[in-house]
Parts: structure tokens; sequence; C-alpha cells
């Protein structure tokens, strides 16, 4: 790792500390923070050539602004100086800045700074911080995207510092360790439960606050729950929200940044340490018996609650365990009140097992006001010790969402489900007979420049990329070193020495970096997801549409003259595109790729373009059924880490000859020779639903295991993927799929094609 001289000043001793709060500054963004005296903070640059402004001020309870930044350090002369990425957090900094008083500032990393470059400095006073990370929107053909830097803070003060409020705050409340606390939440207000220190669980009772004036203790059900959401645990978006057993919603979870809890057992009570030898221990059922007292709730002897930060499973012995919780410190729950609440909520006192890390710690208890408009997402890590990103809205979103309120949050964005107007089944068969169009925003795309960039990508992916063209596209695999599947993806040729992979894992961008950094590679990976957001336009009619819609330069390709795995660039609606000859439907298709801010313009013209040729919005849905359909592979379902690309039905993206050798390819070649598994497809008898992880026999041998199915519309049957034993794989071959215990019951299958639907991809190729 590389750090800059100017920031060596109270940082060698950092790397072997664990950082008290990590946060991430978005590419073109940038974000406030505070520091107390003592703290000292690291900026890092995970990607590399990706400058940054950072600016410092001291509180109002500071002294004047400290020299900290060492000798570059400049005073900011205004706004203007931070250019493009400013926003608003720069101008909430600059009106917080005293009389008299100047901000200091310097200037970090370069444009072609190396990958992983840091900056250390101190805070000898308290200070306010902006980091501003300049950077104009990309083009899609271009290969600027401005990148995330990282902020590693390392407290001096002790633990139990809450993170900053996500708003002006109407009530802030401490929970210290071991104890419990009520409140009141108005309807329609949030509050956010946080976990200070992490691994501290935090169990939540919320009674309807008018019942229990009328002598009624409506709290949440957990059966209720369960039953009306269909989920076993309530998350954002869809299946969001808590149930009394009146079937009336108490609250809804708008945010989670752990997303692993155990949202229904019994809080600790007295029974629990009673049997483990601990008579008298402390405990939440007794905490809130007494804190909820003045409101008139009965006391229990053990209290249904929802578990937040409790890390429980049920094993394969149907017996519940439990470990160390995922939570880490100031990670949170918001949650927002669908009616008058009176809650309780406890930090767990369990201090003689994993439940709490083996030490009780603070939790945190803030309200906001109604008003606020907080988004709604998870929190996905692109590694463990990556900043939490919320799931975000692609640039589609403003359309997608006036037509459907189906969303899941796929892989950090949500992406619609299905459509309202019609559903799944009228979607495939949109896209099968007419034209279909797919926001699939959430693929992560990574700009691989410089002059090793060909030279690093031939070493880590299975196909042979100095063959590949400029203009021209290869699908492949991406391996570990024993030959399983890290990903699959695609690769553009954008020059010489200009490529982008387009993949599903965020971690790819780490390996290809981690990897020219080990062979001394002069090559940058960029992350370019946020700048590059996309639509696929898919089926028989899509070619007639992308030529009316697509206006191209006199030398690039036409939407008549794009040939399959080709990509072209242009306007549509006025906008700079990029369209690629791709597609994950096993039909005639394109996929359109474009900046966030000119998505909705794209989209229009599209659809304005398509209604002469019946053009619907297609979902997650009916994409299942498509892409199975054509036997196409889909990530943790046909291939994993312990899965190789031959076994995942991918073998023609390994070349049996390629000069060079890459990750994985001597594991490869010893797989290709002896092979264990491989992919089939399964025509099924009867109408019996099959899914996932079904097993397939071969009279009483398990042989094999379902990988994804469907029924087809078009074939008119269920139709299956499945991993099974090389000696079953023949076509023809009668199998047997397991339900119930695999035994009691079982449904025939034939072995057949992987791709079942248009099997010498004609219609692809049209």
């Amino acid at each position: 790792m590389n750090v800059t001289a100017t920031g060596l000043k109270g940082g060698a001793g950092l790397a072997a500390r664990a950082p008290s709060r990590i946060l991430r500054a978005p590419g073109g963004g940038s974000i406030l923070f505070e520091l107390a005296a003592g703290d000292e903070a690291a900026v890092f640059s995970p990607e590399g050539g990706q400058r940054g402004d950072l600016l410092v001020a001291s509180t109002a309870s500071g002294a004047n602004a400290p020299a900290a930044l060492g000798p570059a350090s400049r005073r900011l002369g205004g706004l203007s100086d931070l250019g493009a990425g400013a926003g608003d957090p720069a101008r909430a900094f600059l009106a917080a800045l005293r009389e008299g008083e100047a901000a200091e500032a310097i200037t970090l990393f370069s444009d072609d700074g190396a990958a992983g470059e840091t900056f250390f400095f101190p805070a000898p006073a308290d200070m306010r911080c902006l980091l501003v990370v300049p950077g104009e929107a990309m083009e899609p053909d271009a290969q600027n995207p401005p990148t995330d830097l990282r902020v590693e803070i390392f407290s001096a003060r002790a633990a139990g510092v809450a993170p900053p409020p996500l708003a002006p705050v109407k009530l802030d409340l401490r929970i210290d360790a071991a104890s419990a606390r009520a409140y009141r939440v108005a309807a329609g207000d949030y509050f956010q439960i946080i976990d200070v220190d992490g691994r501290q669980c935090s169990d939540l009772l919320a009674f309807d606050a008018r019942a229990l004036e009328q002598g009624r203790e409506l709290g949440v059900d957990p059966t209720t729950t369960r039953t009306l959401m269909g989920a076993a645990t309530p998350e954002p978006g869809l299946h969001s929200k808590y149930f009394d057993q009146d079937q009336n919603p108490l609250f809804e979870i708008v945010r989670d940044t752990v997303g692993r809890h155990d949202t229904f057992m019994l809080a600790c009570s007295a029974k629990y340490y009673d049997d483990m030898g601990y008579p008298g221990h402390g405990n939440c059922t007794d905490n809130f018996n007494a804190a909820l007292a003045p409101y008139g709730v009965a006391p229990r002897r053990g209290w249904p609650a929802v578990n937040f930060f409790y890390n429980t499973f049920v094993g394969e012995d149907d017996m519940i365990g439990f470990d160390e919780p995922w939570s880490r410190p100031g990670d949170y729950v918001l949650l927002r009140a669908l009616t008058d609440l009176v809650c309780a909520s406890s930090s767990c006192a369990d201090d003689i097992d994993p439940a709490n890390g083996w030490r009780p710690t603070d939790i945190h208890v803030r309200v906001y006001d109604a008003r606020e408009n907080f988004s709604k997402g998870g929190a996905h890590r692109m590694t463990v010790d990556s900043p939490a990103t919320l799931t975000r809205e692609s640039g589609f979103h403003p359309r997608t969402c006036a037509l459907t309120r189906s969303f899941a949050d796929y892989r950090g964005f949500w992406t619609p489900q299905c459509y309202a107007s019609e559903g799944p089944i009228a979607e495939y068969w949109a896209c099968r007979e007419r034209a279909a169009i797919m926001d699939l925003s959430a693929l992560r795309k990574f700009e691989v420049t410089g002059p090793d960039a060909e030279a690093l990508l031939q070493g880590a992916v299975t196909r042979d990329i100095r063959k590949l063209a400029v203009g021209q596209i290869v699908y492949t695999a991406i391996c570990h070193e024993h030959g399983g599947m890290m990903d699959d993806g695609t690769v553009f040729r954008l020059g010489e020495a200009n490529f982008r992979l387009v993949c599903g894992d965020d971690y790819c961008g780490v390996h290809l970096r981690e990897l020219a950094q080990r062979q001394g590679l002069r090559a940058f990976v960029r992350s370019s997801t946020d700048q590059l957001h996309n639509v696929a336009l898919q089926g028989p009619k899509s070619r007639d549409i992308l030529r009316e819609a697509l206006v191209t330069p006199p030398l690039r390709a036409t939407a008549d003259e794009l040939k399959w795995f080709r990509f072209t660039v242009g306007k549509i609606g006025g906008r700079p595109v990029l369209v690629s000859r791709t597609g994950y439907t096993g039909e005639l298709g394109y996929e359109i790729w474009t900046h966030p801010d000119a998505a909705p313009a794209v989209w229009d013209a599209l659809m304005e373009a398509g209604r002469p040729h019946g053009l619907a919005p297609f979902g997650f849905g009916a994409l299942d059924m498509v892409r199975i359909e054509a036997g196409l592979i889909f990530a943790n379902h046909e291939f994993c880490d312990e899965t190789d690309p031959f076994e995942a039905g991918v073998g023609f993206a390994v070349p049996a000859k390629k000069e060079d050798a890459y990750i994985g390819s001597e594991a490869l070649a010893r797989r290709r020779a002896h092979p264990l598994r491989q992919l089939v497809g399964l025509a099924v008898e009867g109408n019996e639903p099959v899914g996932h992880g079904d097993p397939v026999f071969s009279g009483r041998a398990k042989v094999g295991v379902v990988t994804s199915a469907t029924r087809s519309p078009v074939l008119r049957r269920t139709i299956a993927l499945a991993r099974v034993d090389v000696a079953c794989g023949q076509l023809g071959t009668a199998l047997e799929i397991g339900k119930l215990d695999g035994r009691q019951k079982r449904i025939g299958a034939l072995v057949a094609p992987v791709c079942q639907y248009d099997p010498d991809k004609s219609r692809v190729r049209a």
C-alpha cells in the first residue's frame, strides 16, 4: 500500500488497529465528517487515479483550524475551488464556518496515482472535515469514471460513540449496557436502533399506544407477521411490515445495515440464566417489565421480541443455534411507525455466551420527524472491510416505479420483479413474440485501462483476450486458482489498451487490482457501475425498434449492421449511448448503456419507438423463464466457487489451447481431463413444480441437484437445469427428481439439451 509523503504523520501505527468508523466518499460527490481531538484519520484511494480535496476547519468547541494537513495545505478560496462533486455537503461545510474563519485544504492523490494510495492525518483539536471527490459524468464510450474514496477514522475516545444522526433528532436516547428503556413514537415518525460498538443484541417491543390506553395490549405478533408477509423476517421493500394479532401494521423496516437478525424468539429471561447455572442474572425480560410498568403493561416471564443484531440459525438437525452477531460499530435498523406506538428497547444483558460477543455494550435510539424522506434499502459491502452502501435506484427507476411497486433488492439495486399492468406471463410472451425492455443496471462494470490492461485480463479470465478485436465483445469465466468460478461476464474491447468488464460481483474489481499489483502490471481497474446504467431490449422486434431510435455516426455500425457480440455508439433520444448486441434471453436483442442522468430520456425514446411494435416492460420473474429455456446460467444456481466452467455448462468459454497461463488454468486442464459432473437440461414429467436445490436420483442413488427450474410457456412443460454425475448425463437418460424427503415422492425427468428453446441459437443470431 502506498502512503503519501505528506501524510505519514501519525499514520505509522494505524495499519494494526481496527478503525472505529469507515466512511464512503462517492465518486463525483462529497461527505462531511467530524473528528475529536486526538483522533486520527486515513483517506484511501482503493482504485487509484482519483483526486480528492480534503478540507478541515475547527468546530465550535475547537481551536482555530489546525495545521493538520502538512506543508502542502492551502487556504480554501471558495466553493468554486472544489469543482464538480462539491454539492450540498460543501455548501453546508462553508456555511458552518464562523466569521473570519478559514478552512485548510489539500489536494490528495493524482489522476494517475496507484490503487491503494493513502493519506494519514491527525486531529490536534476538534475538527469538521469535508472530503470532495471531483469528477464529471462519464460518457458511455469513455473510461474516466469518478471512483470512491474511503475514510477510516481511528478514535482516541473510549468506545460508545454513536454515529452522527441521519437528520434533526426529536428524541436521542442512550440505553446503557444490560438495561432497557421505554419511549413513544408518533405515527409516521422514524426510529433508529443503533448498535453503538457492534455485536450487541437489542430486543424491541412495540405496542399500539391507543389500544394500551383502552386497556388492550396489542404488540408485535410473530405468527401474524410471518403469515401476512410470507417471509421469515421482514426486510426493506415489499415485505417490510410487522403486525399485531389483530392484523394491524405497527411499523415497517426502512433500512437495515446488517441483514441478519433473529426477529421472533423470546428476549432473554430469568429462566435461561437459571437453567445455565446463573440464578439472579440480569435479563431483558425483567428490564422490559420495569420499563413498561408506567405504561400499564402487565409483566411477563418472557417477552416475544424483535431481536435485532442477534445471530441465530436453524441447523440441518432442526436445532436452533446462535453465534456472535454480524453487526459492526454503528450498524442500525431504521423503522417507521405506522400508528402511535409505545416501544421498549433493550441492550441484552447476556454475557455468558457469544450472543453479544461476550460483552454487553450500549444501544442508542433516535427518533426523526415524519417529514423526513429516507431512502429504503439494505447494506451492501464489496468486501468485508468495505463501508456499507445502501440499496440504490437506477437511472431508469423514475420510469419503472411509475409502472410497478414490485421491486426486489438485487445486488444492491432496486430491480423490478414484474409490472402491475399484466404480470410475468404476459411479459414473457412480449419477449418471445414482440419485444421487451428490462432494467439491468445492477450489473457491475469495470474500466480496465493502461499499457498492461490486455496482459492483466489475459491472465485473469479464461478467454484469449489477445484475439479480441476493437469493437468486439466476448463472454468469459473468471476462476479461482482451484478452478472454481468466481464469476462470469463479458469483456468489451474499446481500444488497443482499453477494456470494459461487465459482470455480477463487485469483488471482481478487487481481484483484478490485486492481480495487477502482484504481477507489477501498469493497469487501472476502476468501477463505472454508478456511471453506466443499462437496459436490455430483447425480442424478435428489437432490431426494428432500435433502427428507429438509434442514431449512429457515419463511421459506426447502424442497428442493421451490428453483428452478434459487437457494439456501436450513437444517440437515443438525443442522449449518448453505447449499444451492444448481447442479452440474456435467447432472443435477438441488444443492451443499451448510458449515464444515469440520461436514462429517463433513453427509456422514453425506446418506449416511443417500440409502441407500434408492442414493446413491453419486463421484470425478473419473466427473465428467469426465458434464461432457463435458453440454458443461460445464474450465479449461485448453476455456478459458485465450488463449480468449474465445465460443470456450469460454459466449458466453451475455456479454450483447449491458450498460450498464456491464467488464474486457474492448471486446475481447469485437470478438470477437463477428468470431469466428475456436468450441467444438463431436464424435461420434467407432469405439472408438479420443482425448484433449485431439489435432489436428482438414479434409482436409490442421489446423482445430482436441480440448479434452476421453471414452467416453460412455449414448451408447455416444466423444464430444469441440473448438475449431475457425468455417468448420468447422456441425452435421454431417465432420472427422477426427489420431493418431500427425496424418497417418498419422485417426479420423472429425461436428460435434455441444456438449451431447450432454440438449441441452435438461430433466433439470437438472426
